[in-house]
């Protein structure tokens, strides 16, 4: 693969397998996607956190959500399912505000923000369908939602300002557990 000769910053190229980067760091651009993540993050974060029982003083159940969510919603068989089946339920009440907080908290900080993004992604994907409450077309906030966590995972945006950029120059593979758990 042949790559031009980066005349700005913005524009140098590096390779990782078949992925192409682009350095973002010390840009304008670079702090938006900084202040796009944090704000996302705390948007994920403050979510999960008022979900927990001991801020919101019962704990949280998204039977209701599912049984008698939208009845247009393209997984409406399946959110009915999920809300009759009782060790998928325990899962989904303990997961939903746990995973939306460290969700939120690894953006903010910047750290494993291509995993945080992804499951972002992946949570956003079920509000959408979920939700799909198109009567004013098929944008909305959770496409929007979904949109940002694609954007921040495909642009690394834990490289800027964030932790992500310190974890990538350890050297993990060569510790002890990588060696362990890799063989």
């Amino acid at each position: 693969m042949t790559t031009a000769t980066p005349t700005t910053q913005a524009a140098t190229e590096t390779t990782f397998g078949n992925v192409l980067d682009f350095d973002l760091q010390g840009t304008v651009a670079g702090y938006w996607l900084a202040i796009l993540r944090v704000v996302t993050g705390y948007w994920f974060l403050h979510a999960g956190f008022t979900k927990f029982a001991f801020v919101a003083g019962e704990p949280f159940d998204a039977t209701g959500y599912l049984l008698h969510g939208t009845s247009a919603s393209p997984i409406h068989g399946f959110f009915a399912w999920a809300a009759g089946t009782p060790w998928l339920m325990e899962f989904t009440n303990v997961m939903i505000p746990a995973g939306e907080f460290l969700i939120g908290l690894g953006l903010i900080v910047g750290a494993l923000v291509r995993l945080a993004s992804f499951f972002g992604a992946f949570l956003m994907v079920f509000f959408y369908l979920g939700n799909a409450d198109w009567a004013h077309g098929l944008v909305n906030g959770d496409l929007m939602g979904l949109l940002l966590f694609v954007t921040l995972a495909t642009l690394g945006a834990g490289r800027i300002l964030g932790l992500d950029a310190y974890i990538e120059e350890l050297d993990l593979a060569n510790t002890r557990i990588a060696k362990f758990l890799l063989g």
